[in-house]
């Protein structure tokens, strides 16, 4: 095979970096002609040493292959990007690339000229338009990238995980239409992948082998390296009947460690599937797939068929691509349920991919440019060479041809002249269809805005030491004020008292400034006046009232809450503010929770108050 026809795949994930060399078959498929593996140990007390480690390991990897100096198709990490599945109104496809741009401007937590992002248009169930968004922030693609050309390769395309896996489950599982719900179990995240026909959505859940090794090591009080080696040597997932009766007292001690710390994933599943069928009219799925190295646990696959209640199997990326004759057949039957992402970057190759996500760092993009300009450059000095050898025939005839230059030219205006009215008319039919489009977006917004926010609310403030007593809208807070209850901040948009009027609202009445009149002139006759649009009151916090009682970390358990929100970073809350300086800093814990200390400490109670006011990032029109 000639080199230009092979291709080399990188999976950087947090734990485990693997690479293939591909090529095409005669049939038009994929012929894998090299695979190599180099694990990482993913301590998270070592995370500052992780991108060397990161460099060593693709540098290892390429020297095994023997692909230095060639390009590279490399997947990243779920965990390392911001996914986001945003609904479109169905508009002409002409539109799509402005709606896209204005929609990634309104959804991405980062300004947009410091991500480097990328989208793809999805199958929907109903007539709107689906689009995948995918983002990273530019700094931190350009230290993974950075791995990668330290090692010798040069950049060819950049994927994302989950996208990749896709790819490769539609190239293997062509025949499936049930349902299906891939899981691949990472070192620190688990992407869920729900597959239905050409639809798709994945979500990435915080729950993965280095949370299992976490719990191993917190129970034995040993450290990182020894509960991975533990992990890997003795582990398994108890099941439930007694499963464990028959083993060593100490493995079954560790089974069910691992048991628990895997628990909470299948509850994210589930309302993970739940999110999936009702903001995206999905169904259920009914067959499961397991994939990543989480998954090599013994007894892990009946773990889910118990849990989930559904069919379990393994993973396999491989089922219709041939092997070479110098790779281990037996490796990778053994460890082909993760290689998915590889399969998938391969099948770009050969133009065999449904999603084509290309997150192109600054550099690359220039390199690409370069490349693109080169043939023009090379023609420009061929044109020039030619011009000096036509400049003195031109010099001669320049009369002539001003002339005819000249009538060609008059001839062009009149016409241009004739069109330059339907082209106006155009273009002011497209700005106007442009604000129809900006505001059906805003309302489709607000529209999933609110269940947005209480699922979120409800997934991190979820507790058997707290409970909410009261959650109320606020207009007009400001998060740099002092939290003093003698000091009032932000106005509740809820009566106080319950209104039993039939038909009326139950959102306080609260004084706001009166958009400022705008002189639209004397009226012409017969044209009717139109009075401003009244003040409306905006919603720019949530107010969080509720209680807390006594636990092993005290009031912290609050402060536990309130971090795991801000860690969450939902697009639609804010807690950052601006100094005097202008820069923006982050609000303090104190600016966020009030706790009445001095109830607190109070023994005799059974639960003590505490107030929580988590600010917006975009406010919210009242009504």
């Amino acid at each position: 095979m000639a080199e230009n026809q092979t291709t080399v795949a990188l999976n950087i994930g947090s734990q485990r970096i693997s690479m293939a060399v591909f090529e095409p078959s005669k049939t038009g498929g994929l012929v894998l002609k090299g695979y190599e593996t180099v694990e990482v140990l993913a301590d998270p007390s070592t995370e500052a040493a992780r991108m060397p480690q990161t460099r060593l390991a693709v540098l290892e990897l390429a020297q095994k292959l023997k692909v230095s100096k060639q390009k590279v198709r490399y997947a990243i990490s779920g965990q390392s990007v911001f996914t986001r599945f945003v609904k479109l109104p169905p508009l002409d496809s002409s539109n799509i690339e402005q709606i896209i741009t204005f929609e990634a401007q309104q959804q991405l937590p980062f300004p947009i000229d410091t991500v480097v992002w990328d989208y793809e248009l999805l199958e929907s169930a109903g007539i709107e338009k689906e689009v995948v968004l995918v983002a990273i922030k530019s700094e931190a693609l350009d230290e993974i990238n950075s791995c990668v050309i330290a090692s010798g390769l040069t950049t060819s395309e950049i994927d994302v995980a989950p996208m990749a896996l896709y790819n490769a489950f539609q190239n293997a599982y062509a025949d499936v239409e049930e349902p299906v719900l891939l899981i691949d179990i990472g070192a620190k995240t688990s992407n869920l992948l729900y597959l239905e026909g050409k639809r798709f959505f994945t979500r990435s859940i915080p729950v993965g082998g280095v949370s299992i090794t976490t719990a191993i090591a917190k129970e034995y009080g040993v450290n990182f390296a020894e509960a991975e080696a533990q992990k890997v040597t003795n582990g398994l997932v108890a099941l439930g009947g007694g499963h464990t009766s028959h083993l060593d007292e100490a493995v079954a001690a560790m089974a069910t460690v691992i048991r628990n710390a895997l628990t909470r994933l299948p509850t994210e599943i589930a309302r993970t599937t739940n999110y999936y069928r009702s903001n995206h009219g999905g169904n259920a799925p009914r067959r499961v797939l397991l994939a990543g190295g989480g998954a090599n646990l013994p007894y892990a696959k009946e773990f889910f068929e118990e849990k989930l209640g559904l069919p379990c199997e393994y993973f396999n990326p491989m089922r219709q691509v041939m092997v070479g004759k110098t790779v281990d057949l037996d490796l990778i039957q053994k460890e082909a349920h993760m290689m998915g992402e590889l399969v998938g970057l391969g099948l770009r190759s050969i133009g065999k991919s449904s999603l084509h996500i290309d997150l192109v760092p600054a550099s690359v993009e220039e390199e690409r440019a370069a490349e693109k300009r080169r043939p023009f450059l090379i023609a420009a000095a061929a044109m020039l060479v030619a011009g000096f050898g036509a400049y003195a025939f031109w010099n001669v005839s320049a009369a002539t041809v001003a002339e005819a230059k000249l009538e060609e030219i008059t001839v062009l205006q009149s016409d241009l002249a004739a069109t330059a009215g339907p082209i106006k008319a155009l273009l002011a039919e497209e700005a106007s269809i442009s604000a129809n489009v900006k505001e059906y977006v805003a309302i489709k917004q607000a529209q999933e805005s609110w269940p947005t926010i209480l699922d979120e609310l409800r997934a991190h403030f979820s507790s058997e030491y707290t409970w909410i007593t009261d959650l109320e809208p606020l207009t007009q807070f400001d998060p740099t004020k002092k939290n003093d209850p003698k000091v009032k901040n932000g106005e509740s948009l809820v009566k106080p008292e319950f209104d039993a009027a039939y038909g009326t609202s139950q959102m306080a009445s609260v004084k706001v400034d009166a958009p400022p009149a705008v002189n639209m002139g004397r009226p012409r006759p017969g044209q009717p006046v139109v009075a401003p649009a009244p003040a409306v009151a905006t919603i720019n916090a949530i107010r969080v009232k509720g209680l807390w009682r006594e636990n092993p970390i005290k009031q912290d358990i609050v402060k536990k809450m309130v971090d795991a929100l801000i860690a969450s970073a939902n697009p639609y809350f804010s807690f950052t503010t601006k100094d005097a300086k202008g820069q923006v800093v982050p609000l303090q814990y104190e600016q966020i929770v009030r706790m009445n200390q001095a109830a607190s400490e109070a023994e005799e109670e059974y639960a003590w108050p505490f107030e929580i006011v988590i600010p917006l990032s975009q406010p919210m029109p009242s009504r």
